[in-house]
């Protein structure tokens, strides 16, 4: 065999243990993903996750909670656009209301501790406590014609 047959052999080889080298580089890396992936799951699941890591940072939604979390009172939803730098307008609170809004309703971050105020659980704000529909005093008994107004 001629020296440059060998060389060539040669090289051939190590590139083929190149590629076996670059294959498992790659399934390490596989690997290593599916390992952090399994992590993340693990954390949300593990108990209950921070509010940094469910709102997307930038958003108006995390910024009204950085405001409450400022002001460390409830907030009401035309101090919130007003802080947001944000006007009052009726799509504007219509938006931002509707956004915190469905926090609330899954009992998730933001509280409603008053009519078009919002405030934050980990704080402590209380939500609303809505009282029960109920029928007027004396609603279902019998009255006489003579005490009807009209």
């Amino acid at each position: 065999m001629s020296e440059r047959a060998r060389i060539a052999e040669k090289l051939n080889k190590k590139e083929q243990e190149l590629q076996a080298l670059d294959d498992k580089v790659k399934a390490t890396r596989i690997y290593i993903q599916a390992l952090r992936d399994v992590l993340k799951l693990l954390d949300n699941d593990g108990g209950e996750s921070t509010p940094e890591t469910v709102l997307r940072v930038g958003s108006a939604v995390a910024q009204a909670r950085d405001v409450i979390l400022k002001l460390q009172k409830p907030v009401h939803i035309n101090e919130l656009l007003e802080a947001l730098g944000k006007a009052a307008t009726r799509e504007g609170r219509a938006s931002l209301t509707s956004s915190l809004a469905a926090y609330v309703r899954r009992e998730e971050i933001f509280t409603r501790p008053a009519p078009n105020t919002f405030g934050l659980i980990e704080l402590g704000h209380d939500p609303l406590e809505q009282e029960p529909i109920r029928p007027p005093a004396g609603f279902g008994q019998d009255v006489d014609d003579d005490d009807i107004p009209f």
